[in-house]
């Protein structure tokens, strides 16, 4: 009897392993089941107006996306607000919640050596944007990824619209006509790659090509609009009648920059040009507020990033579905966009 009742409990006991496994099965998503995904995503600043487009159309690709599939997507967008320590903080929410993506547009991208060691325990794939983590860090593992832009061929492509206005008629940019192109600077932050690039690249593409430059002077903005309309202020006080160009990392920054020239009553034409291509920038290109931009496709950078960390939350070979640069990076298209043209 005491041998029946133990085969029993033992059956009962290999039924519920069973259906444990089957259930994480079903979880797992493997055979292509899964009926639903979880993707935790984290801005570095909700505020910034790239950023916010590229959210945008974030949400939009998760809701194409459940269409097309009739997978359930659970998409949690939240904002750092500038504070490393409050993205760590949301980083383990989401690893908490189950999720089975992250999306990181980091506040400091020296610091995502920290992110990537959890979600390394947690298996838990990471798609990081807009800011890219040290090379080193990127090696750590097979399961992360950077969507981003080429800074070079930003700046290559602002400094060029500027070479050929130049090439085209020097005095549009020699306002004075005094043989050469005074001009200010406006940059993002210290730590961004990007804005170091773009910087150097941009000024070094007018050299190049034997554009007579003056560096007036140049300050750091952090790609804020209010930060850069200030800066302008003061160096209309400082520099009156001086400044021809306004070269900005960004057009939130160059769109400052024209906000201080409109409330100084500036009415000689001041070139201003950013990059990112924005609809608030392009509006300003219509409005010959701004003279150019570097407009990335938006649609596409936002739809990489989802496509990835779809693709990984299914447990599907995202290098057999995108397109990737060492099989982690994805650079997304980017043009030249000038008052000319609209």
């Amino acid at each position: 009897m005491r041998r029946k009742y133990g085969v029993i409990a033992a059956a009962i006991v290999m039924l519920l392993v069973l259906g444990t496994l089957f259930y994480q099965h079903l979880k797992s998503g493997e055979g292509g089941i899964k009926k639903s995904i979880r993707i935790g995503v984290t801005l570095y600043r909700g505020d910034d107006s790239f950023i916010n487009t590229i959210r945008s159309n974030l949400e939009e690709q998760a809701k194409e996306y459940e269409k097309e599939t009739g997978v359930k997507v659970v998409m949690e967008v939240v904002d750092a607000k500038g504070s490393q320590n409050t993205q760590n903080s949301q980083v383990d929410r989401f690893i908490s919640l189950g999720c089975n993506a992250i999306c990181v547009n980091m506040v400091d991208r020296s610091m995502a050596s920290n992110i990537i060691g959890k979600a390394m325990d947690a298996d838990i794939p990471v798609v990081f944007f807009n800011r890219e983590p040290v090379e080193e860090d990127m090696r750590r593992w097979e399961k992360l990824y950077y969507v981003g832009e080429n800074a070079k061929e930003s700046a290559f492509l602002q400094g060029n619209m500027l070479v050929n206005a130049y090439k085209k008629d020097p005095l549009s940019l020699d306002l004075n006509g005094d043989g050469k192109v005074s001009y200010v600077l406006l940059e993002g932050e210290n730590s961004h790659q990007d804005s170091l690039i773009r910087t150097e690249w941009s000024i070094q593409t007018l050299k190049d090509s034997h554009v007579p430059l003056e560096k007036i002077t140049g300050g750091i903005a952090n790609w804020d609009r209010s930060q850069a309309s200030a800066w302008m202020e003061q160096w209309l006080t400082q520099y009156p009648d001086q400044i021809e160009l306004v070269i900005c990392n960004n057009d939130d920054m160059a769109l400052g920059a024209a906000d201080a020239l409109e409330r100084n009553h500036i009415t000689k034409q001041v070139k201003i040009v950013g990059i990112d291509g924005t609809p608030q920038g392009l509006e300003g290109i219509r409005s010959k507020r701004l003279f150019g931009t570097v407009q990335c496709d938006n649609e596409e950078y936002a739809r990489t990033i989802f496509r990835i960390a779809a693709a990984e939350s299914m447990g599907q070979d995202v290098k057999k579905l995108i397109d990737l640069s060492e099989g982690k990076y994805y650079e997304c298209s980017q043009q030249a966009v000038m008052v000319e043209m609209q």
